[in-house]
């Protein structure tokens, strides 16, 4: 009791430190920004609109997190089909899943705001247990009894929260309370109750309360019961169990299984027969977790502290040496790639290879959508090209107007709501171009022949376009509908030969998809 007693005597009382510390993040202009990003993430999945298609939307506007996410698809654990480099946000979410795209951006998130704090060592140490304790949850939801139950890997990513954030904005309380948990028997809750005023998790309720996140994640980072667990028949009990499950395992992790015999002893009399899990498939999964953890963390530049065990000699299941797994593709350029002066990448002609074999891939799927594949290509032109502003328009029979389907780019929700207009013949460029079947490809908008066939709803909503292209999708002589594209300068550079015949080829594959009886939607 010795350094309890003299903890005591730390400058600062429990209960104005902790308001001190609310203060100073409440503060924190980018923190609501930050809370704000993450609702909109869990939003997402409940939305009743094409969730994929909004996933990919609020990836692609974050040019560091497109990065990311691409990065991590071209891992060697995720490329296992085939060599090609994944180059598009919507392949990534058709070849890692829906869900695993949602939880990396989340704790990409996460980690982009909290990595370059000045108290680097500590918060990404923590910032890694988040990130493994979420790799957790994204396998036991796999294994879980609930369906639908992927909050089980945001839930584990947040049951860590409080460390971070003490850690980011108040590294001497933090410190503190680490030197007090390993001077003496103290747990962390005791040593963050004396001197925070409440313990870590219930500090990462309030933070998470005042992002205004779900109830449903907030209350699956609350500690458990006191005594023994039982199994559940509730879907938020059960999530609570995974997520501190996933934390006690993420922390195994974090000093090496091989140094904690005992704990996981302990972890599995706690939760091994609510959660149905062995000791044998415990020990799978901790080589397998290990091993991502590395990649995921490599994936978003963050140095493994040295408490991580070494792993490089391990195997994960398929018994790939693990240093394997840590091989990365950056399979698009960064933001200071060379590109011309109208914003098309140098490498036009690779990316747009790099789509069509994506696509290719896709359409030999069992589980292909032709929603998600028209998103591939729409991303495929808008990425390659270096377009400013895509979408994809089809008729709407119950309507009997075109209207935009899906959008990417610079203020796309606004100017999609504006491609909105009548089957109905008129003399203008996009009716001629469905009614003649014609790929149109203007390089300069502001040439008087050209602004004379455009249509007054388009001149309103994009004014400034110096450049576009309009490809009709036509199926039996019927027009479907059409892919445009623009930038806001003239074309100069032109489009290639070659580009133009893989711009073609690219169309083709969804026409092809589209004869064979997919069904776009009910009302198309």
């Amino acid at each position: 009791m010795g350094y309890l007693e003299s903890a005591s005597s730390l400058p600062a009382l429990p209960d104005s430190r902790l308001d001190r510390l609310l203060r100073k993040i409440n503060e924190e202009t980018n923190l609501p920004t930050l809370g704000i990003a993450i609702a909109k993430v869990v939003e997402i999945t409940s939305s009743c609109e094409d969730s994929v298609a909004q996933l990919a939307h609020f990836v692609l506007s974050d040019v560091g997190l497109t990065q990311k996410i691409l990065r991590l698809s071209n891992t060697v654990q995720y490329r296992t089909s085939s060599t090609a480099a994944v180059t598009t946000i919507s392949r990534s979410i058709f070849l890692l899943g829906f869900n695993t795209v949602k939880t990396s951006a989340m704790a990409m998130l996460l980690v982009d705001f909290f990595k370059d704090k000045t108290q680097a060592v500590s918060v990404r140490k923590e910032l890694v247990r988040s990130l493994c304790a979420s790799i957790i949850g994204r396998e036991m939801s796999q294994k879980g009894r609930f369906q639908n139950s992927e909050e089980a890997a945001i839930a584990a990513l947040f049951k860590n929260v409080g460390r971070v954030l003490v850690a980011s904005y108040d590294h001497l309380l933090y410190t503190q309370i680490e030197r007090i948990c390993g001077a003496t028997e103290s747990s962390s809750v005791d040593a963050a109750q004396m001197l925070l005023g409440c313990s870590f998790e219930r500090f990462g309720e309030m933070a998470l309360q005042s992002w205004n996140i779900p109830d449903a994640i907030v209350q699956a980072i609350a500690p458990l019961p006191n005594g023994d667990l039982q199994k559940t028949p509730l879907r938020n009990d059960w999530l609570k169990q995974v997520a501190s499950f996933s934390d006690a395992l993420a922390d195994i992790v974090m000093i090496g299984q091989h140094n904690a015999p005992g704990r996981m002893d302990a972890i599995l009399q706690k939760y091994g027969q609510v959660l149905e899990i062995d000791k044998k498939a415990l020990s799978t999964m901790l080589v397998k977790i290990e091993a991502e953890t590395r990649q995921f963390a490599k994936s978003m530049n963050i140095m493994l502290p040295h408490g991580l065990s070494d792993t490089e000699q391990l195997k994960n299941s398929s018994g790939v040496p693990s240093e394997f797994l840590l091989k990365t593709i950056d399979p698009i350029p960064e933001q200071n790639a060379n590109r011309y002066a109208s914003g098309k990448p140098y490498n036009a002609r690779d990316l747009l290879l790099a789509g069509m074999q994506d696509v290719t891939q896709m359409l030999a799927s069992e589980d292909l959508q032709l929603n998600d594949l028209i998103l591939l290509v729409l991303e495929t032109l808008y990425s390659s090209m270096g377009f400013r502003f895509a979408t994809v328009c089809l008729r709407d029979v119950t309507s009997g107007r075109y209207t935009s389907r899906i959008a990417v780019g610079e203020n796309y929700a606004s100017r999609q709501k504006g491609f909105n207009f009548t089957f109905k013949s008129e003399a203008d460029l996009f009716h001629l171009a469905m009614s003649n079947n014609v790929d149109v490809m203007i390089s300069d908008a502001s040439v008087p022949k050209i602004r004379s066939l455009l249509p007054l709803w388009y001149q309103e909503i994009l004014p400034d376009a110096g450049s576009f292209m309009i490809l009709p999708l036509v199926v039996q002589k019927k027009p479907l509908g059409f892919f445009y594209a623009d930038r806001a300068v003239a074309e100069e550079d032109g489009v290639s030969a070659e580009e133009t015949t893989m711009i073609k080829t690219l169309k083709s594959q969804l026409l092809t998809a589209m004869m064979r009886g997919t069904k776009i939607a009910a009302h198309v």
